[in-house]
């Protein structure tokens, strides 16, 4: 009678329990409740009661599918990877709750060829270049001098500031463009005439930090919550 040695029997039940321990861990890690502990970072400003699967829907395909899907791509016997466990996160994902018809500056502008200079430097045509998700903050762009790359020819007929649009641009002084304007133009406030009434930088990084917002709460648009979001896309 063929006899099992010992060292060949704690390998198999090794082998069970590390499947088990790896199933069950999989299983926890995909509850509702472990999503603080999957995440790769805090959510941003205002995202903080949004759970996960608001961005992050899963691929299509199950997961062996994926995985020989990849397998293929990278061999060369297919011409395109696929998205494994969930999809990427698109701009298209952000517009399903941050859709202005009055934005000032809509990503889908950017991708016109004479813009084709200015997103070399600051890709405005995806939301996540200026608001990078999980870092607990409202705005994550390096600098707030960003409007230099696609206003340095403006001219501002009847300028109503006290110190011009033209010297200012003159003097390279590109971080008074959103001490005075709302970027997305989202904001219902009036607009200062005079450098002093501006809002102080301090302010400014304070809110892109995620703190309060200084152009005030009455907006002409608003985010969708996450219920309304799932109602929409339920109504789709």
């Amino acid at each position: 009678m063929f006899k099992v040695s010992p060292l060949r029997k704690r390998q198999f039940i090794g082998g069970i329990v590390g499947i088990i321990l790896g199933g069950l861990i999989c299983f926890i890690l995909t509850l509702d409740v472990s999503e603080k502990y999957v995440s790769i970072g805090p959510m941003n400003a205002g995202h903080n009661d949004m759970s996960c699967v608001a961005c992050h829907a899963d691929a299509k395909g199950n997961l062996i599918q994926q995985i020989q899907s990849n397998i293929s791509h990278a061999v060369g016997a297919r011409a395109h990877g696929v998205d494994f466990g969930t999809k990427d996160v698109t701009v298209n994902n952000c517009l399903e709750c941050h859709d202005r018809p009055n934005d000032r500056h809509p990503n889908h502008r950017f991708s016109e060829p004479r813009f084709k200079e200015a997103i070399k430097v600051i890709d405005a045509t995806t939301c996540i270049t200026c608001h990078s998700e999980h870092h607990g903050e409202r705005v994550s762009v390096a600098s707030i001098d960003y409007c230099m790359n696609c206003h340095q020819e403006l001219v501002v007929e009847n300028d109503p500031l006290d110190v011009s649009h033209q010297k200012l641009i003159a003097n390279k002084q590109w971080t008074t463009c959103i001490q005075c304007h709302d970027f997305h133009g989202n904001h219902k406030y009036e607009v200062p005439t005079s450098l002093k009434d501006t809002l102080p930088m301090h302010t400014l990084q304070k809110y892109f930090d995620g703190g309060e917002d200084p152009f005030g709460n009455d907006k002409k648009y608003k985010g969708l919550s996450e219920l309304d979001w799932l109602k929409k896309t339920k109504n789709k």
